[in-house]
């Protein structure tokens, strides 16, 4: 049987995606300046990032074994929901999935990736093993924007993924409400119907016992 949108399912994935949300909007301070400010952002903005990206990323093993969890915690959780799916979970669920394998695969690709280079510190010309390889890496500027724009990405990802549970919930909903107004005129229906059965019974009854009280008295 399918799970409903207000299931322990469910809450494993909404929590971890409000989780990876309250993650990426503590970058937010560190990504605006870069992304979305129309001044010219100052080189000690990169200094400041790049320092920032280093401490996370020479966290103790404990944090990215947590994230690890919450993250798998968010799979199982989808993957739980489409077990014998209903078409409302073949569609928002199956949707969510994919959502939340894109963000995954950005996290892999470009996040995991961009902390390893501020944390060696190494960028564009100083990773490239030939002259050509220079012009095709990104330096320091580039290479930190792509970061905080790949967290731009997972951000809309995760908003995506709360709105199609949101959206399963609403249609759900509704869904009751529809089925629970037609039992309820249904059963108004049929109580009518008893209601009337039993009148015309009744005077039915009355009738036949008059009918029969006239021939007798006539018989007499």
């Amino acid at each position: 049987m399918a799970f409903k949108s207000g299931s322990f399912a469910t809450f494993l994935i909404v929590c971890p995606t409000c989780f990876f949300l309250g993650i990426i909007f503590s970058l937010f301070p560190y990504d605006y300046p870069i992304l979305w400010s129309t001044v010219l952002t100052p080189p000690a903005h990169y200094d400041y990032l790049e320092a920032h990206l280093r401490f996370l990323h020479a966290s103790p093993p404990l944090i990215p074994r947590i994230l690890h969890i919450v993250i798998f915690l968010g799979l199982a959780g989808l993957l739980t929901k489409l077990y014998k799916p209903s078409e409302s979970n073949m569609l928002f669920d199956g949707a969510s999935l994919v959502l939340y394998m894109c963000g995954v695969t950005v996290y892999i690709a470009n996040i995991v990736k961009g902390l390893r280079l501020a944390s060696a510190g190494q960028y564009g010309a100083e990773l490239a093993s030939s002259a050509d390889e220079k012009e095709q890496i990104l330096g320091r500027e580039d290479s930190l924007k792509v970061l905080s724009a790949s967290n731009t990405i997972l951000a809309l990802v995760l908003v995506g993924i709360l709105v199609l549970q949101a959206g399963q919930w609403y249609a759900e909903r509704k869904d009751a409400q529809e089925v629970e107004s037609f039992a309820t005129k249904k059963t108004e229906k049929e109580s009518g119907d008893a209601t009337a059965t039993a009148s015309g019974a009744s005077t039915a009854t009355a009738t036949k016992s008059g009918r029969q009280g006239s021939q007798r008295k006539k018989s007499n």
